[in-house]
């Protein structure tokens, strides 16, 4: 793994973030030289965080997650074949030590918090996807430290949620700081990130609540009666697009050619006609063959979804006859899209509703419940034109959403695993385009969504029946940290690196 824990050289990293994007700009003096400061790699590191991924691939999470199809070729993702992750994000804790090593008096504690941030949310992203992952002994390259062990997992999450106790305490008491592309220095706006990104990792350790040492639930509640959170949409970690050259959204058809493709599922169609969910006309667009039978394109029946677990040739026969619903217009013609969020406010208030409802803090899971679905809809109101192209006539006014979150299908009711189906279900259809991979988390953990299944196309050839539980380790670790990697699978899944075993994280 020395790519990954060798020292990674400032200016070659500075190169690598900004030659790759256009949304920073950064006015160079030809006639001054140019000095690496805590700001120009935390505009670079921050960028790293809320970028999504280009094009081609911006849409694989959402097959894994059942939000869509795809018309042509396979999608490993739409059929679980789940392959090997890769561990490059590590080189970005590097720069994340260096910020803060450079860091001036005054902006130390903002610097020194925003990167236990980043790392907090790299290492977890990673473990979370893997299990045991490197951790005590990474960035040691110039102490000779080539080949990293490996740390459990239980360790790893100890050490990502002290380090987020400790990024919390910093920008809770920093002064604003340079370089911020999101929230312009605001370290207050960061501490409500810290806040929210504790409150994710402790509701993904939620099968672990009992665990002394982690005591999940003791973190849980104090995060949420003392920490700064998200208080509106205004907070959400999130990057906004336009129509400058490199800003786009990622998948507008100007510059994505694929972007016919992707059909959105009837999983996710069903669900939003079951509640006569507006959110279907801005989310997808009406089946032309629909249209061509006569029905008006403001109809609930215009809108038909596609099984993403079909046989491929029957999905590719659907999307050549445009029987089904692609996505909408606002995604693929509307040229800033709507912003990408990493972490958000409504998915702050559906973490609360189900810790309520776990009886974690107190308060009443409905209220939560329902801010998060309202979140939701004034989020995508107030990013797409009031105009019949993007919402078919169904526009998503304030009077709807109240309406909305009363309706009687939608109340938290039965069992407390009815409501924590119905909470998952809202947090899954809020998370549409949006907080890669997340949705798959939730159903990994809870079982909620029920995502179906189907033997005869799934790809997970061990276990046909199900989902998988893991993705494998990078090819690289291998050639290079083979033998850490081998005790790390040894001790987790009897030296198997297989995409059905049981990761920690997961185990009861």
């Amino acid at each position: 793994m020395k790519q990954v824990i060798k020292y990674i050289s400032i200016a070659l990293s500075i190169i690598i973030y900004f030659s790759c994007s256009n949304f920073e700009d950064i006015n160079t003096n030809p006639d001054a030289s140019t000095k690496v400061n805590s700001s120009l790699l935390a505009t670079g590191v921050i960028s790293n965080l809320v970028k999504p991924v280009s094009m081609y691939n911006f849409t694989d999470h959402l097959f894994v997650s059942m939000y869509l199809g795809w018309g042509e070729g396979t999608k490993g993702e739409q059929y679980n074949n789940f392959g090997r992750i890769n561990f490059d994000k590590y080189t970005l804790l590097k720069d994340c030590e260096t910020m803060a090593e450079l860091a001036p008096d005054d902006a130390k504690n903002a610097y020194e918090g925003l990167g236990l941030l980043i790392k907090s949310i790299t290492l977890f992203n990673l473990t979370i996807s893997v299990g045991d992952i490197p951790y005590s002994q990474i960035l040691q390259g110039e102490e000779g430290v080539f080949t990293p062990k490996y740390d459990s997992q239980k360790d790893v999450c100890l050490h990502i949620l002290e380090d987020l106790e400790t990024a919390y305490s910093k920008l809770s008491n920093a002064t604003d700081f340079e370089g911020d592309i999101v929230y312009g220095g605001d370290s207050k706006k960061w501490a409500k990130v810290v806040s929210a990104f504790q409150l994710r990792v402790l509701i993904n350790l939620s099968k672990k609540a009992t665990d002394q040492d982690l005591k999940i639930v003791e973190r849980f509640k104090k995060v949420y009666d003392t920490g700064l959170l998200m208080e509106s949409n205004t907070d959400n970690l999130q990057l906004t697009f336009s129509d400058k050259a490199g800003q786009l959204y990622p998948i507008n058809s100007s510059q994505y050619q694929h972007w016919e493709y992707p059909m959105v599922s009837d999983f996710m169609i069903d669900i939003l006609k079951r509640n006569q969910d507006y959110r279907l006309f801005y989310y997808a667009k009406p089946s032309q063959i629909k249209l061509d039978e006569g029905i008006s394109s403001n109809s609930w029946d215009a809108f038909v979804g596609v099984d993403p677990t079909a046989p491929l040739a029957e999905i590719k026969s659907l999307f050549a006859q445009k029987a089904c619903s692609g996505l909408n217009a606002r995604y693929v013609s509307y040229i800033p899209g709507e912003p990408f969020i990493t972490l958000g406010y409504a998915e702050q208030n559906f973490i609360l509703a189900e810790a309520a409802l776990r009886g974690w803090i107190n308060g009443d899971p409905n209220e939560f419940y329902k801010r998060g679905i309202r979140a939701n809809m004034e989020f995508i109101s107030k990013y797409t034109p009031d105009d019949i192209t993007y919402h078919y006539g169904h526009p998503l006014t304030p009077e709807y959403i109240s309406a909305f979150i009363e309706k009687e299908s939608v109340q938290l009711t039965g069992s407390l695993d009815d409501k924590l189906e119905k909470i998952l279900e809202q947090k899954y259809i809020a998370a549409f385009m949006q907080l890669p991979y997340q949705p798959y988390f939730d159903y990994r953990r809870t079982g909620y969504p029920k995502f179906s299944i189907n033997p005869k196309t799934n790809m997970n050839f061990n276990a046909p029946d199900k989902i998988p539980v893991r993705w494998k380790y990078p090819e690289v670790e291998i050639s290079y940290n083979k033998a850490n990697l081998e005790e790390a699978l040894q001790r987790q899944f009897g030296g198997s690196d297989e995409i059905n075993k049981l990761m920690w994280i997961l185990q009861e």
